[in-house]
């Protein structure tokens, strides 16, 4: 089932009752942001005189996001909302993801799935980047063929040459050729953590979908921070973004959507509001419809088995 994920952007008091998320707004409350019945991303953010407490079942949670300095969430609904596997994600100043909470455990063989992550050879892993960056190819040429309404042979050619470990950097050609084309309307755009428009909006839909993979590795049991590639010393989340790769181009077709519908290069409520709807994206999986936030349980839950030696095979998303 997909879950429900909640963003709040404006003061509220955040609390428990009876397996029930009890939402109070302040009084004074500035009316700033519509409330969304939708699981595909909801917005219930803000408040006016009088108005009645609302509750959401904890177990409907996927995703609670707070982008507000005046919001405040008591210890048991903290404790219950982590007891569900779900994700907390805190926003800075600037209003972009800069924390994320998740369970310390959430899967009943754990302590052996950890073990079986810990022992996993050097060939296997270099197996299974290999699967990744073929996937995540594979994906961007679809994306590509979406913006520009062209086949793009280079990056079919270069997902078939990607080896173990993807030794010949296969991951880097594609991305310099994928980033130059993808926006057709943007000739002059340039991928980056701190560059232009529309990297703010990527920057928001990838530390959403970060905290999808995160909290789908939880579920099955592994260790988001031991990664298959990545292995930054700071990062704790490099297993998360080993995953998430073949899943990017899903978000940049998103952000493609948003900005062909005519919308301000802020990141405003309604962009905001429509990049809440990563988790329910549709994606195909092993030849069936999901939502994204279903798949990305398939693939951790396929990386497990991988790890357990039941197979060599990771499943991902394939992008039409």
């Amino acid at each position: 089932m997909i879950k429900r994920t909640l963003y709040f952007g404006n003061p509220a008091y955040l609390s428990m009752r009876l397996g029930q998320l009890v939402i109070r707004f302040p009084e004074n409350a500035p009316d700033a942001a519509a409330e969304g019945d939708s699981k595909e991303g909801e917005s219930v953010a803000s408040g006016c005189k009088k108005r009645p407490d609302k509750t959401i079942p904890i177990e409907d949670i996927g995703m609670v996001i707070l982008d507000h300095k005046q919001i405040t969430l008591t210890q048991g609904l903290m404790e219950m909302l982590i007891d569900n596997n779900c994700a907390i994600v805190t926003c800075g100043g600037n209003h972009l993801p800069v924390g994320l909470m998740l369970p310390l455990y959430c899967n009943t063989i754990q302590n052996e799935r950890f073990r079986q992550q810990l022992d996993s050879s050097l060939p296997l892993k270099k197996q299974l980047w290999q699967q990744t960056i073929q996937a995540k190819i594979h994906n961007q040429a679809a994306m590509l063929r979406y913006t520009t309404g062209e086949v793009h042979n280079n990056m079919n050619v270069w997902e078939g040459q990607v080896r173990s470990g993807d030794a010949g950097n296969m991951e880097a050609r594609a991305a310099a050729y994928y980033w130059k084309t993808v926006f057709p309307g943007h000739p002059e755009f340039v991928r980056g953590q701190f560059e232009d428009f529309p990297n703010n909006m990527l920057n928001y839909g990838y530390a959403i979908l970060r905290a999808i993979i995160a909290r789908a590795l939880v579920g099955s049991g592994l260790l988001p921070t031991l990664g298959i590639h990545h292995h930054n010393r700071y990062n704790a989340y490099c297993l998360a973004d080993d995953i998430m790769e073949p899943y990017r181009p899903y978000v940049d077709r998103l952000v493609y959507d948003i900005i062909s519908s005519g919308c301000p290069q802020e990141l405003t409520k309604e962009v905001k509001t429509r990049l809440l709807s990563i988790p329910a994206l549709e994606v195909t999986i092993n030849g069936q419809r999901s939502p994204l936030m279903v798949a990305a349980s398939k693939t951790t839950a396929s990386l497990a088995k991988c790890f357990s030696g039941e197979t060599r095979r990771l499943i991902y998303p394939e992008m039409t």
